[in-house]
């Protein structure tokens, strides 16, 4: 017996807002430093990211400093006006589109604060973009783990808002797993430092008295309220970055705001800094292209790979190489592929170029004894290996529809 569904129908207007548009421009205008953007063009031009959906904003404020971040909320927060933080407009499912006031992050807070290479850490303003974070931290040695497909362009403050992983997330876990801590700004103006929140840290916030002793507190009493619920419905993967991080509260997790924070898309609070935690870069690597007959059989596969250590393993349909071949892209990445089918791309590390292939062939002698043979390809000449990982990384281009 089957249940009919009546769904709703598409909203095609949101309700207008109660705000003074007019007013609210003039007031940060006078207020904000920084680039205030009402003009129907620059609206128009945020009212997309990466996914197919469509929200014109109220208008757009590009602050210069994080102070004026923090005095275009002020601002908003005055007017009743709701607020959208950007990054690099990667999303894929509209949290980049609001009506509300967009604050454009990536064209000045983008600086890199402070670099400890002792303990590891370093301090970001939201805006600076993945790959020009690790291009200057490369001196040191060291760089932030989490690598979306998007990373030439994805900021920090978007990959802690949709707690970001991507292919190296075997390695270096998701963003959840590499916050140190967060500054971070309520909508009513309370401003803090978030992080771990051990017994003697709580005590201490709560002498302090104020906004923030009432947010942990609250925080403190729900976790207490569902710690059993929390403790054992939570999936158990290592991707799951879906919904909000309430297991980062748990007692054994020391009540870590900053971590409970991640993923939660701005619904909650505005991140001004971050300090986050560094990986030390892989000296060498080799990239093995391993294509089987379809998705399910490239499933398979990857308990056996995962033993041997791959830092960076990301699995490609023929679905997708179809698409790109459809819309003619990355030619030269397609012609390497290995046969038809499903792909896993396996990265392998070491601490030299022999031993990272070593490492490679140490898989695919696994991969032999356990009756799961693909088809092999081996890159590790730079250029060849970025015309590969192209293939990846051009998927929100091959998927997008208007």
């Amino acid at each position: 017996m089957t249940t009919q569904v009546i769904l709703p129908g598409p909203v095609t207007r949101v309700p207008a807002l109660a705000v003074d548009v007019a007013a609210l421009e003039r007031d940060l205008r006078a207020q904000v430093d920084g680039e205030i953007r009402f003009d129907a063009g620059s609206r128009g031009a945020y009212s997309t990211d990466a996914s197919n959906y469509r929200q014109i904003p109220i208008g757009v404020v590009i602050p210069r400093t994080v102070e004026a971040a923090v005095a275009a909320v002020a601002v908003c927060r005055g007017h009743g006006a709701p607020i959208t933080s950007r990054g690099g407009g990667t999303s894929l499912a509209g949290q980049c589109a609001n009506v509300a006031v967009i604050i454009d992050w990536s064209k000045y807070c983008h600086r890199l604060l402070d670099v400890d290479t002792e303990a590891r850490t370093c301090l970001v303003e939201p805006g600076i973009v993945l790959d020009v974070l690790n291009d200057r931290l490369r001196p040191t040695g060291l760089e932030f783990g989490p690598e979306p497909a998007t990373h030439d362009h994805c900021t920090l403050g978007g990959m802690i808002g949709n707690n970001s992983c991507g292919a190296t997330a075997q390695r270096t876990g998701k963003v959840v797993d590499n916050v140190v801590e967060l500054e971070v700004l309520l909508y009513d103006g309370t401003r803090m430092w978030v992080g771990e929140t051990g017994d003697e840290r709580y005590a201490e916030i709560l002498a302090g008295g104020g906004r923030a002793a009432e947010v942990h507190r609250a925080l403190r009493e729900l976790r207490d309220t569902y710690l059993g619920e929390i403790r054992t419905r939570y999936p158990r993967i290592p991707r799951r970055v879906s919904g909000y991080n309430l297991d980062s509260l748990l007692p054994e997790r020391h009540l870590n705001v900053a971590q409970a924070l991640v993923g939660s898309e701005g619904t909650c609070v505005t991140v001004l800094r971050a300090r986050l935690k560094l990986v030390p870069v892989v000296k060498a690597r080799t990239l093995v292209m391993l294509a089987y007959p379809g998705i399910a059989a490239a499933a398979d596969a990857v308990p056996d790979i995962l033993p041997h250590g791959p830092i960076a393993l990301e699995g490609i349909d023929q679905r997708l190489i179809d698409f790109e071949r459809g819309e003619h892209l990355n030619p030269e990445g397609l012609a390497l592929l290995p046969g038809r089918g499903a792909h896993l791309m396996v990265q392998m590390g070491g601490e030299t170029q022999r031993e990272a292939e070593e490492a490679a062939e140490a898989m695919l002698c696994a991969l032999g004894r356990s009756r799961r043979d693909p088809d092999v390809a081996f890159f590790d000449d730079p250029d060849r290996e970025k015309a590969v990982w192209l293939v990846r990384e051009a998927a929100l281009g091959a998927t997008a529809r208007a």
